[in-house]
């Protein structure tokens, strides 16, 4: 079967340098590494297989859809932040979402199979943005949104209900995996 009759073929508009994407090269997407295909001016092309529509929000997007966007990162750059691969691990809802001060307060539920991985002052990744869980009571994380960050991402976009990828802390999950080592 060719993956595109089960899969999508995705045009990205962007204000990446076009030029600069090769062929080939991964570009996360709402959190979701993808292979950019096909690049004109402003735009770049993905293929989207149908286990990734499956289990990521990518097949709820419409043409007006916003979502974050960021580059592979190189082995000489600089480490910013948290380790994320772009391998959506699951769907998360939102729960709420509160304005605190001049910040973001928001609570997302997590599927039951994830709720291992999240942990208080760990890192999670949503949609793409790697975040510093406040909070977990259960199945539920908290996380505050800085302004810079509300601004310059998807994140304004968000409503109670709304569906998001999330990715757990790589580190979390290895030592999950070691310890069900017998």
């Amino acid at each position: 079967i060719d993956q595109l009759e089960v899969g999508r073929r995705l045009t990205v508009a962007t204000s990446y340098d076009t030029s600069e994407i090769v062929l080939g090269a991964s570009i996360a997407c709402n959190g979701a590494c993808l292979t950019a295909v096909e690049t004109t001016q402003g735009y770049f092309a993905v293929d989207v297989s149908g286990e990734t529509l499956n289990k990521t929000t990518i097949g709820t997007w419409g043409i007006d859809s916003k979502i974050n966007l960021e580059r592979a990162l190189k082995a000489a750059d600089e480490l910013g932040g948290h380790l994320v691969l772009g391998h959506v691990d699951a769907v998360g809802t939102v729960q709420r979402l509160e304005r605190e001060g001049e910040n973001h307060r928001v609570d997302i539920e997590v599927p039951d199979s994830l709720k291992h991985y999240v942990a208080s002052k760990g890192s999670i990744t949503v949609d793409g943005v790697s975040l510093t869980v406040n909070e977990v009571a259960d199945r539920v994380f908290g996380v505050n949104i800085i302004p810079h960050t509300w601004g310059h991402t998807s994140f304004a976009d968000l409503s109670s209900g709304a569906k998001v990828n999330l990715e757990v802390d790589v580190i979390a999950r290895y030592v999950a995996r070691l310890l069900e080592r017998d």
